[in-house]
């Protein structure tokens, strides 16, 4: 199929594509990877096998020199950006948004995975009808809004349109598929332990086999009954980097993640800026604006819990943690490789 009829990722939280003005020239002329030093080559091969990192989505032009050779508008990289992507010596994971907002077909996601290597890996999230127990009152809802929603936790709906065409799309090269719960009244869930009770009904009725995770945006969802809903079905708890939730160190004990089939991540926003701030604040992302140190040490520290543990790790980092979420990897890796040359020390000094 001809790159004019990639399908296309959706900007992140809105569902629609943005275009960003080029020449016709660069408009036509085919994306390839950016230049890569020795430097960053060495560290994908230093970076341990089964540290999953990458990003969010692959569409922004501002990544130019970064992970494309040239600029690009939005709907170019959409439809022809991933194989660039994909060649980053440390990108090998992405998260695919635009499903939260509809269903794709299975075809759609098969181009995708034409278009990586063999190991690489999607972090996909499912649609929100999923995971919506009242649509919002918003007008993106339509004469849905504000209603109790029918497919909320059914999984027959799930496995028709959300687990079937991932699996039958993605093959091998699929990762997480991540159902997040955005924040809604609790009250609306039946309260935690019916949440919990039906979250349990809900995986244990789905196909087994693939790596399921479950993101939740109400810290009072994070119960020893959830943790304990998650292991029974062989699901993993996501770690969320998001201002209203706790921090990653206690999700991870509360959650018992390291216990789970594989370690997923979701480095989002700083702790003080909403969405839309830090979008204005750090367009067109071709830089790191805030830094993180803190943040950046303790999922490095994740990642290599992980890997001593044998446990797959994905991390997925967007443009508004701290401005690039690109460099926002190179740097993440950089720290996972240090404590790995760290750990590597202090057992050769044990040993003698």
């Amino acid at each position: 199929m001809s790159a004019s009829r990639r399908p296309a990722q959706f900007d992140l939280f809105t569902g629609a594509l943005e275009e960003a003005p080029v020449s016709s020239r660069r408009r036509t002329q085919p994306l390839a990877p950016a230049p890569v030093s020795d430097d960053l080559r060495l560290l994908g091969e230093q970076l341990p096998q089964g540290v999953y990192l990458g990003t969010s989505s692959w569409t922004f032009p501002g990544w130019t020199g970064l992970v494309y050779d040239h600029e690009a508008s939005t709907t170019q990289l959409a439809k022809e950006g991933l194989g660039a992507y994909a060649h980053h010596p440390v990108l090998r994971t992405v998260g695919i948004d635009r499903t939260f907002y509809a269903p794709v077909p299975a075809a759609a996601f098969a181009e995708y995975a034409q278009q990586v290597p063999d190991s690489f890996r999607f972090l996909v999230k499912a649609h929100e009808a999923c995971t919506l127990a009242r649509f919002p009152v918003h007008e993106r809802y339509g004469a849905h809004r504000g209603q109790v929603n029918d497919r909320f936790l059914q999984a027959a709906y799930a496995m028709d349109h959300v687990v079937g065409p991932f699996l039958e799309g993605l093959g091998d090269k699929a990762g997480p598929l991540v159902f997040q719960f955005p924040p809604q009244d609790p009250a609306s869930l039946g309260g935690p332990a019916r949440f919990v009770e039906r979250l349990h009904a809900f995986f244990r009725a789905l196909p087994k086999g693939p790596l399921y995770a479950v993101e939740v945006r109400n810290e009072e969802l994070l119960t020893e009954g959830f943790a304990q809903a998650l292991a029974d079905t062989g699901v993993s708890p996501v770690l969320a980097v998001w201002a209203h939730m706790p921090p990653v160190a206690r999700q991870a004990k509360l959650t018992r993640a390291f216990e789970s089939r594989a370690v997923v991540v979701r480095w989002m926003l700083p702790p003080n800026l909403g969405y839309e701030e830090a979008r204005a604040r750090y367009a067109p992302f071709n830089k790191l604006v805030d830094e993180d140190v803190g943040t950046r040490d303790v999922l490095a520290r994740v990642c290599m819990a992980a890997v001593r543990r044998e446990r797959p790790v994905f991390v997925t980092i967007n443009n508004k943690a701290e401005g690039s979420a690109p460099l926002s990897a190179i740097r993440l890796a950089e720290r996972v490789v240090s404590h790995k040359e760290e750990g590597g020390q202090r057992s050769a000094a044990h040993a003698t």
